[in-house]
């Protein structure tokens, strides 16, 4: 191999941004100002035509930040809510009257800002409080509008118990009317469908991902909560994220339910990505599944989602192998072969790939036997140093499709070499990789 392990880089292959054509499950998002969005533990409100982002930046002492986008794909920062405002947890906001409201966990008590406008113009509401009833302290935020338009916040405490409490009409938080006591829960969410109201909530692992659960009832206020059931394969960790909130996309063909989760780092840091995905909701079995896509995005219009359709294959079986990884039969692949027992003295090499130039989406079709042994990294023409694709997509190693965006030449004289860095019984399974050109 050229380098090892520690010459691995995580920088990004362009300077230059273009639109984000895009949603990407633990890839990093940027936004239009060639900045990494820095919105965790948020929530995406829609006003007119436009959808706001609101989140906790890790970056910045976890002040509220905000953005907002036309296309739920670009999203422009804006004012931040409030400058003054340090670790402020999971911030939500609200509108129970003529003016927003912004309710955050400042060391385990509620803490309120509010402005005349959506975008700027906040300032504190009071001191921090405990919640009622009980004089009640908590940990994670979720807010929820219900039809007739009453806003709940959603708060999860050290001694198990998700809690719903209503937002009185002058803002301040009113009594509790549902509370969850089933478990080691947080980071509650509501989606509300054909009357069913669903709860979905992680348990208490710290920045660690798990099997993200869902809780459902028939009534909001002092019904009970059945459940609970997965919302994704239980191997899966709910795709290595955790939940935040989720969004309802009302189209002119359907309405689209869309999972927020945040894929944090060992830290709950500016190293956190996201993870966005549709969700199947079953009013019939009263489940809700989460559909993964590598790569997807809606229509706001109609609430349609698409995935890359326009895309070139190439096949690992065809590319230049060396070391010791070897061809082999491959029953479940499209070409019925692959390349295995890639180890760190192995490359396989593509050449003559076609591209348009620029960034663009790289599709890489892999294994791996335990992605804590070791990382998959990629030279791109002729740059000396590796891209380590674990720095470019969180889902690598835990999902068999992983799109990274590269910076690769127009026509076809592209090359790129598929390698790995790691311990001696540390090996990738390669079938393919796919260029997208949607």
């Amino acid at each position: 191999m050229r380098l090892s392990q520690a010459y691995l880089t995580s920088a990004l292959v362009s300077t230059t941004i273009a639109a984000n054509s895009w949603i990407v499950p633990g890839s990093p998002w940027m936004s239009t100002s060639n900045t990494k969005i820095d919105a965790h533990g948020g929530q995406v409100v829609l006003r007119g035509d436009t959808f706001y982002w609101i989140g906790q930046a890790a970056s910045h002492n976890v002040q509220p930040y905000l953005y907002t986008s036309k296309d739920l794909l670009n999203w422009e920062p804006a004012n931040n809510p409030q400058n003054s405002i340090e670790w402020m947890w999971r911030p939500k906001i609200a509108k129970p009257n003529g003016q927003f409201w912004i309710y955050g966990q400042v060391d385990r008590r509620v803490q309120a800002l509010v402005s005349s406008q959506m975008v700027g113009g906040y300032s504190k509401s009071g001191n921090s409080v405990l919640l009622p009833p009980s004089s009640y302290s908590y940990s994670d935020t979720g807010m929820f509008q219900d039809d007739d338009g009453t806003w709940y916040l959603l708060t999860s405490a050290d001694h198990n118990e998700v809690q719903v409490n209503r937002i009185n009409a002058d803002g301040s938080i009113g009594e509790r009317v549902n509370r969850l006591a089933k478990g080691a829960y947080e980071a509650p969410g509501i989606v509300k469908v054909d009357g069913i109201y669903y709860l979905i909530v992680s348990g208490k692992t710290g920045w660690r991902s798990n099997p993200n659960k869902m809780f459902w009832t028939d009534k909001l206020v002092g019904g009970s909560w059945n459940g609970p059931s997965n919302v994704a394969p239980e191997d899966q960790k709910t795709y290595n994220s955790q939940n935040t909130f989720e969004l309802t996309v009302k189209g002119s063909q359907r309405t689209t339910y869309i999972y927020m989760g945040d894929s944090w780092d060992s830290k709950g840091g500016p190293d956190s990505n996201y993870v966005w995905l549709p969700m199947n909701v079953n009013t019939g079995s009263k489940s809700v599944t989460l559909q993964y896509y590598p790569q997807w995005k809606i229509d706001p219009a109609t609430g349609v989602v698409s995935t890359p359709q326009n895309k070139k294959r190439y096949e690992a079986a065809d590319a230049d192998i060396k070391g010791n990884a070897a061809l082999t039969a491959c029953e479940g692949c499209i070409s019925k072969r692959s390349v295995h027992k890639i180890d760190s003295s192995s490359q396989i090499t593509f050449r003559n790939v076609t591209a348009a130039g620029g960034r663009q989406w790289v599709q890489f079709h892999y294994n791996v036997n335990d992605r804590n042994r070791g990382d998959a990294h990629v030279y791109v023409n002729d740059d000396p140093l590796p891209l380590n694709i674990s720095n470019l997509n969180h889902r690598a190693g835990y999902h068999h499709v992983v799109p990274v965006e590269l910076d690769l030449k127009e026509g076809s004289e592209n090359t790129i070499t598929f390698g790995g860095v790691g311990s001696s019984d540390f090996e990738m399974h390669l079938e393919s990789i796919e260029v997208v050109w949607d």
